[in-house]
């Protein structure tokens, strides 16, 4: 027998049901209770690391690596972004979330985002690679860091 004639009879089950059972299903807002299994709290010592971690500088990038060897494809991409964009490396810090299991998941709850890298500028939350890409190709993230007072001071031009 193969695996569709073996589908079949489910098949035919299920378009028995009316549709109005399968429309209030979907019509009707769900609750979904959170268990410890799927909610973890973020502990008062991880959180006042992150915190302070956020503080440290204007601009803050928790990466999977260092900016000399980043570990993912997305963490040497939000470098190079930031790199074009002429972030002043004494206003920036990067923090290797595989150095510490519970910084990285806690950095997850912290900013109720799930992947890494991310991106901090003046203690506020950017977003991931993705929003940073987005932005740098927009020209939005060149706006916001020169706004913020974050780029390579230009030089003064010289006068004879």
């Amino acid at each position: 027998m193969t695996l569709m004639a073996s589908l079949k009879p489910a098949f035919r089950q299920a378009s028995r049901l009316p549709r109005s059972s399968v429309a209030n299903v979907f019509s009707k807002p769900q609750s979904i209770r959170l268990t410890s299994a799927f909610y973890r709290q973020l502990s008062d010592h991880t959180r006042a690391a992150i915190d302070k971690a956020v503080e440290s500088k204007p601009v803050v990038l928790f990466m999977k690596g260092t900016p000399e060897t980043p570990q993912c494809g997305f963490s040497r991409a939000s470098i190079q972004i930031l790199g074009l964009q002429g972030v002043d490396p004494n206003k920036f810090a990067a923090f290797n979330v595989l150095e510490d299991e519970e910084l990285r998941q806690g950095l997850k709850e912290y900013s109720d985002w799930p992947t890494i890298p991310q991106l901090y500028l003046q203690k506020e939350f950017i977003g991931g690679c993705d929003i940073l890409m987005s932005m740098h190709q927009n020209g939005e993230l060149a706006k916001v860091l020169e706004k913020n007072d974050v780029l390579v001071p230009a030089e003064a031009s010289k006068e004879p």
